[in-house]
């Protein structure tokens, strides 16, 4: 009897281990992310065995996320933005992240890199953050914005058009830092113009 029932313990505590095991692995290895960002790192990730070629993907799944995040944040920006200045910075960050998010599709589909088409988790954050925003504070707030994005977007694509190894995306990257940072001069004349409103 003494045998039976340390055979049970023992099975029982075997079935505890492998249950808390699988409930690990589930938790901590979940290889469907819902991030669509995630996502295509992932794919380029299995699709690409040489370390700069990751790191070419890497760059355009970035640079896709920023035009995606720039589009919605400017359709946000021709709704709620009390200034002219506001919706007219708005409708130029859709009509040309728009431009630039068809450019870099024809790339990476030309590379065969995956890339987010929907707006990725930290995007959909900046949206709701933005959209939580009304009045003045609602311009302040998306100019500040713009601001501190295309400085970030600035740096990202010079790395890239220095040191991304396939010299396809180098040019891209090269050819998007004007536009870039016209991008941030209007933005900020943009921010000051918020500043001076009363």
């Amino acid at each position: 009897m003494k045998n039976v029932r340390l055979t049970a313990r023992r099975s029982l505590a075997y079935l505890g281990g492998l249950s808390l095991g699988l409930f690990i692995i589930h938790a901590c290895g979940n290889n469907n992310p819902d991030d669509p960002k995630e996502i295509a790192e992932e794919q380029n990730d299995e699709r690409f065995d040489d370390r700069k070629a990751e790191k070419d993907a890497n760059f355009l799944v970035e640079a896709a996320a920023i035009n995606l995040e720039e589009i919605k944040l400017g359709e946000l920006a021709q709704q709620k933005g009390m200034m002219d200045d506001t919706k007219e910075l708005g409708k130029m960050m859709v009509k040309e992240h728009t431009a630039a998010m068809k450019d870099l599709k024809k790339l990476a589909d030309s590379k065969s890199i995956t890339i987010p088409e929907v707006l990725t988790e930290d995007g959909q954050d900046a949206y709701d953050d933005l959209n939580e925003e009304n009045g003045k504070d609602f311009d302040k707030e998306y100019c500040n914005m713009m601001v501190r994005g295309h400085k970030s977007a600035i740096r990202k694509f010079e790395n890239a058009s220095s040191n991304a190894e396939d010299p396809d995306i180098r040019n891209w990257a090269t050819s998007m830092i004007p536009t870039l940072r016209a991008h941030l001069e209007n933005s900020n004349i943009c921010k000051e113009k918020c500043k001076a409103m009363k």
